[in-house]
């Protein structure tokens, strides 16, 4: 059974999203909306935490105080643009562990190529976090899911600002299992592989390359 896709509606992403979208926008302010677009989408992403409860003391006295269970989450973005949403999330969450993920998008195949990977131990007992800004052919998505997978990694997320439905249906026939979380669905790619109407390359507009 195919999981589902979160499209994460929320009026406050909806218009950042559409500030980072014109090309007018400064690459400091596209840094910075994608770093509160990254915090925004981790409360949907992990609204069904599992929790438990400790004993604390209130200045009134003590309770049963709901906390959080099991390890710590572990982030996971793939490099570069992903950093972007990932500063945000550890915002929210400055006590995950962070797996970092280097892929780069070969320009004639538009296969993901790896050439960096390191990621903390016991994936197995955390919930992992794989980040991107575009979920376009779907190619370093479902590369990195499945490096994560290989590292022990069973509870798995992928998380995104757009998705474009030719990357969606690429990452759903490799991962079936895991649940997609993003802001936009656009319409399509591009015959460069590029989403359409996107916001460009998140990677050059978030650190002002070319």
């Amino acid at each position: 059974m195919t999981s589902p896709v979160n499209e994460v509606r929320h009026p406050l992403i909806l218009h950042k999203l559409s500030i980072m979208r014109d090309k007018r926008t400064s690459a400091q302010t596209f840094r910075r909306l994608m770093r509160e677009v990254g915090m925004l989408l981790a409360y949907e992403v992990t609204r069904d935490l599992d929790l438990t409860t400790a004993v604390i003391d209130t200045p009134l006295g003590p309770m049963d105080a709901p906390t959080l269970a099991g390890k710590k989450l572990c982030i996971a973005p793939i490099l570069r643009a992903g950093l972007g949403l990932a500063d945000g999330m550890l915002d929210l969450m400055p006590s995950a562990r962070v797996a970092h993920i280097g892929l780069y998008r070969d320009p004639e195949t538009l296969a993901a190529v790896q050439y960096y990977m390191k990621a903390p131990d016991l994936l197995d007992e955390r919930l992992t976090l794989v980040v991107d800004p575009m979920l376009a052919t779907g190619n370093s998505a479902a590369h990195a899911v499945r490096q994560i997978k290989q590292r022990g990694a069973r509870r798995i997320r992928f998380v995104a600002l757009l998705a474009a439905p030719e990357g969606i249906a690429r990452f759903h026939t490799e991962h079936p299992d895991v649940d997609l979380f993003v802001a936009a669905i656009d319409a399509r790619l591009n015959d460069h592989g590029y989403i359409v109407p996107g916001l460009g390359d998140a990677g050059d507009r978030l650190y002002g390359t070319r």
